[in-house]
């Protein structure tokens, strides 16, 4: 390698680790590619290795790349993206000596338009390959693998999931318990003032939410795939092994303390990390001059507790990233036209933090008493609901001469919440994103060094649903839309 390469290898590295990787993903919390090639083909990869990006989704796809290296830049605008709280919150009449008012029942969010801020990401990435003989490669590849990212600046989202600061809270007449008030004034004011049989309900405000709320989640993955040929060189296995440092940061949810294990580990506790490991394996197959096939399966990283997060995450913070499976083929129609198809599953079923219903009780979490293991934090706690999700990807590749490439791409994923009763907990992840639609192109400037472009757009789409168990009748609709450009800079030597 020359001393020119050798340097302009070390300035990508610096810069791309040096990057914070901002990234909202569009499959759930996954990129829905990696390499802008494959961004612009809608993030088919798996029989299509065209960079050095490639391994993100088939390692064995190295074997093909030869020496190179990528360096990306996407820039991501998630926006809009929010909730929308319908004004059908339940009520309670209470009767009083000044007249009947009419009282919320439980928790709601105040009806109106959430809308998150944050409009614009940048995403970096690299890779590089290394022929070692004439059959083996080792490469390695840094990229962002998925996240979210939510900020509510202008309300409180949780506003109304807590009593007034130091309410008494204690039995009624009923037999039920809930809120004191004095309706003496002719309009009905939180009581404070100590009443026998009754408890503060909210200790100077502990519970009480703030702004903004919303949460940030980033993943840096570094993978460094081993290829090997088989077959007389028609063939490839991979595997690499997976390193993944995780950032995580929650606020306004204070209201939630009272419903966790670890009530001072759940909201406002700055930036906290993880990190993990996990394998990739891949094979490649070129069956025939005009057919490839492709098939990948990246473990579960297994991560290290977000401590700080202790009672917000299921099992005492635990946030390990799903495994992820692909299936691929890629057929050349004409010397020039390229079809492929990938079909991806993510199984976020598997991690509890993100997969565990939060359709359950939480009634029985507050107060002083033992708390079961249901409750946020516990080895059972509730999570966002999520399903595994099933990913169609189409992408086409049309080379007019030798030096321009014109691609296209669509992609259809399926729903991510098992249910429409566990809406309103998603308002920190609206990942209601399902077609992505796809253009790019790619241009051979000089014999070692190619340009790409890629762009994405994610159109809007809602997901109707309400929160039984903690906004009773309520509901409202999660939405989103996403924008994506990326360029990219391809070198071979």
């Amino acid at each position: 390698m020359s001393i020119r390469i050798r340097r302009s290898l070390v300035v990508a590295i610096a810069a791309t680790s040096a990057i914070p990787v901002s990234v909202f993903a569009t499959n759930g919390y996954f990129s829905h590619g990696w390499g802008t090639r494959s961004k612009a083909m809608a993030g088919v990869a798996t029989a299509l290795p065209q960079d050095t990006l490639v391994s993100a989704t088939n390692p064995a796809g190295m074997a093909f790349i030869g020496n190179s290296f990528d360096v990306g830049v996407s820039f991501f605008s998630p926006s809009p993206r929010g909730y929308e709280a319908n004004n059908d919150y339940a009520t309670q009449q209470v009767q009083s000596e000044n007249g009947t008012f009419t009282l919320p029942a439980g928790g709601f969010v105040t009806p109106g338009r959430y809308d998150s801020s944050g409009d614009w990401f940048l995403i970096p990435s690299f890779g590089y390959n290394q022929q070692l003989t004439a059959n083996t490669t080792i490469g390695i590849s840094v990229f962002g693998n998925g996240g979210m990212n939510t900020k509510y600046k202008d309300r409180a989202v949780f506003e109304n999931f807590a009593v007034y600061p130091n309410q008494r809270v204690g039995p009624y007449p009923d037999g039920s318990v809930g809120p004191y008030f004095d309706f003496s004034s002719g309009a009905p004011m939180p009581v404070t003032a100590e009443v026998d049989g009754t408890v503060n309900g909210n200790p100077n405000g502990i519970f009480t939410a703030t702004t903004p709320t919303g949460i940030n989640l980033e993943q840096l993955f570094i993978e460094i795939p081993y290829t090997m040929k088989l077959g007389g060189g028609a063939q490839s296995i991979g595997i690499a092994p997976v390193f993944a440092i995780q950032r995580f940061e929650a606020t306004g949810l204070e209201p939630f303390r009272q419903m966790s294990v670890h009530p001072d580990k759940v909201s406002n506790n700055g930036m906290d990390y993880s990190y993990g490991a996990g394998l990739h394996f891949g094979w490649y197959g070129q069956v025939t001059d005009q057919l490839a096939l492709g098939a990948s399966y990246r473990s579960t990283i297994w991560m290290t507790k977000l401590d700080d997060y202790a009672g917000l995450f299921a099992d005492g913070g635990s946030f390990d990233i799903p495994a992820m499976f692909n299936l691929g083929l890629a057929y050349k129609a004409q010397p020039n036209l390229t079809l492929a198809f990938d079909y991806q599953h993510i199984f976020y079923d598997e991690t509890g933090a993100i997969a565990n219903s939060n359709d359950v009780d939480l009634s029985a979490c507050q107060g002083t008493s033992l708390r079961p293991s249901y409750c946020l934090g516990g080895d059972s706690g509730v999570g966002f609901g999520w399903s595994s999700m099933d990913i169609l990807k189409l992408g086409v590749r049309y080379d007019p001469n030798e030096r321009l490439s014109l691609l296209a791409g669509v992609s259809y994923n399926t729903d991510f919440l098992k249910t429409d009763s566990q809406g309103i907990f998603n308002v920190l992840a609206p990942a209601t994103v399902r077609w992505h639609l796809t253009l790019g192109a790619a241009y051979q400037a000089t014999k070692t060094d190619e340009f790409a472009l890629s762009l994405a757009y994610m159109p809007e789409e809602t997901f109707n649903g309400s929160s039984p168990a903690l906004t009773q009748t309520q509901s409202g609709s999660l939405y989103m839309e996403q924008v994506e450009i990326t360029v990219g800079w391809n070198h071979r030597f």
